[in-house]
């Protein structure tokens, strides 16, 4: 196959992850007698030094054009300390996601064997994890109207959702859960919020055309408490843009670390992979960043957006041996080696 790849590598530690998994990209091209086409583009904080726009209208066309989409991260210090920054990386992702009608995030989070006791949480309770949440990307409070009033003084965020809005994101909850397990927990905080009370009867009503799903509903707080309780009660979880922002980082903590965790945002038309972590900027330039959870989204999207299973899961079983023989960044490596970004990329090269 040829495949055409938007390469996003954006903030910080955005580009030495996403060369590393280039590079397995290619070695995985070569070994299955693919072609790779890759086309980079500017966004975050880069684009906003270079062009004045997180989300340039170049990089758009770019994405649009392309088979799927790999993306680093976004964000840098000098807006995150300045409150009063009319642009800001930040608003590039939230405009790529709706431009590109990106409507669910796809989140898995598992544990890895050889990594179990480096989880805050003790064995016996993450043994066997293996979930999955689908966040709704689109809309609600961080898309609503938002503003202040009262010369400054009160300040406003409006949580919106339409029917069909939760209809879609809930649809591929349901199923992805008949592919799995067949247990759906929808995460709402129904008891207070309108939208939530939509959400809960919006999935209540599509349960008829799931009968085998075994559904259940819970409030938000709940929820992150058994994430951290009993995480292996979860399959499949769907919930909303603002409660998924949240419990996804609270699950990610499950696995051991941030940066092996990847995720896959989806639409109708359009695939975009990333990992889950964020720009990291006190390690850019030092080659220190995990790559992994950017290298197991590349074969989320060769699985995902190609269907070249056999493909992803080569690079899944590359990735388990490295964490076996301990080649890992020094966020993984404890009392042993740490190993450089770009030598672990060049370990599961060697190895794939």
């Amino acid at each position: 196959m040829k495949l055409n790849i938007a390469l996003l590598a954006g903030d910080g530690i955005g580009p030495e992850v996403i060369e590393q998994a280039v590079k397995v990209c290619d070695a995985v091209a070569v070994k299955f007698n693919h072609e790779i086409n890759w086309i980079p583009a500017l966004t975050g904080a880069a684009a906003i030094d270079a062009v004045g726009e997180p989300y340039p209208d170049e990089t758009h066309e770019i994405c649009v054009n392309a088979d799927a989409v790999l993306f680093g991260a976004i964000g840098h210090p000098k807006y995150d300390n300045n409150p009063s920054a009319k642009v800001r990386p930040e608003q590039g992702l939230l405009k790529m996601r709706k431009k590109l009608g990106l409507f669910a995030n796809v989140r898995p989070t598992f544990t890895f064997p050889s990594l179990i006791d480096n989880s805050p949480l003790k064995r016996e309770r993450i043994e066997g994890t293996d979930l999955v949440f689908l966040r709704e990307l689109t809309g609600g409070i961080y898309f609503g109207e938002k503003g202040r009033k009262d010369n400054g003084e009160t300040a406003f965020d409006n949580c919106v959702y339409t029917r069909v809005e939760v209809q879609r994101l809930a649809k591929k909850g349901f199923e992805l859960a008949m592919t799995r397990t067949k247990k759906l927990c929808c995460v709402d905080k129904a008891n207070v919020l309108e939208t939530s009370r939509l959400w809960r009867e919006t999935v209540q009503a599509m349960e008829k055309d799931y009968p085998e799903v075994e559904v259940s509903y819970e409030f938000v707080d709940a929820v992150a408490m058994r994430l951290v309780q009993w995480p292996n009660s979860y399959d499949v979880l769907i919930t909303e843009n603002l409660f998924g922002d949240i419990l996804t980082d609270e699950a990610s903590v499950i696995s051991g670390s941030m940066g092996l965790m990847p995720s896959a945002s989806v639409g109708e038309k359009h695939y975009l992979y990333e990992p889950i972590h964020g720009s990291y900027p006190q390690a850019a330039g030092k080659d220190i960043a995990n790559p992994l959870a950017t290298i197991l989204s590349a074969a989320m999207m060769f699985e995902d957006a190609f269907s070249l299973k056999e493909e992803a899961e080569a690079i899944k079983n590359v990735v388990n041996k490295s964490l076996a023989k301990g080649v890992v960044t020094e966020d993984l490596s404890g009392n042993t080696k740490a190993y450089k970004t770009s030598e672990v990329g060049d370990w599961l090269v060697q190895h794939l």
